[in-house]
């Protein structure tokens, strides 16, 4: 009987010593939500824009979006589209190719060929692109050189933005920091 409790408060020891404790009952986190994600049926992540939604057609119209796995508490969404892989001027600005926010939360995608109104019959509010009209400019990158990388960033927020058609890109991302509840990013590659 001796040997067992010494073998016991030896293993009780050792266990206190590793931090290795017997097994407890504890509650397993939740597992992660899925982020959001938002896709188009026009191209493959990542894949060529087809040239209808592009600068090589001669009326270019916007590909339909679609997302998933919206965040809790969303209230609106917001989107920017634009091209990273320029640098207008020698400076961080790139180019602005489609915003729009105060999309509605209870909206889970925009159609092929969003019209170029400021304001939308659901509420949502489009603003100016780099070339200063309102609604999408399809991709227009020269044949010389790579291909840009076209990216779609879609905010879900936790508010509305009080602004108007009139916002700049950094007024929109000033009104959106502090509210953003999940990002969704979606890439398509172009030149003529």
């Amino acid at each position: 009987m001796k040997t067992t409790l010494t073998v016991t408060t030896l293993t009780l020891l050792f266990a206190a010593s590793t931090g290795f404790a017997p097994a407890q009952d504890k509650a397993a986190p939740p597992p992660a939500r899925p982020g959001l994600t938002i896709t188009t049926p026009a191209f493959a992540d990542g894949g060529e824009i087809p040239k209808k939604f592009t600068q090589s057609d001669p009326s270019p119209v916007s590909p339909k979006l679609e997302w998933t796995n919206v965040p809790p508490g969303t209230v609106s969404f917001a989107l920017i589209f634009h091209d990273p892989d320029v640098a207008i001027q020698k400076k961080i600005e790139d180019v602005l190719h489609w915003m729009a926010f105060n999309i509605p939360a209870e909206a889970h995608e925009l159609p092929e060929g969003v019209s170029a109104n400021a304001q939308l019959a659901d509420g949502t509010v489009q603003a100016k692109n780099r070339r200063g009209a309102v609604g999408y400019m399809g991709p227009g990158a020269p044949a010389a050189g790579p291909h840009h990388h076209y990216t779609f960033e879609l905010f879900a927020l936790d508010t509305k933005l009080d602004l108007g058609a009139d916002a700049t890109r950094a007024d929109v991302l000033k009104a959106m920091d502090g509210h953003i509840l999940g990002k969704g990013v979606l890439v398509g590659r172009f030149h003529r």
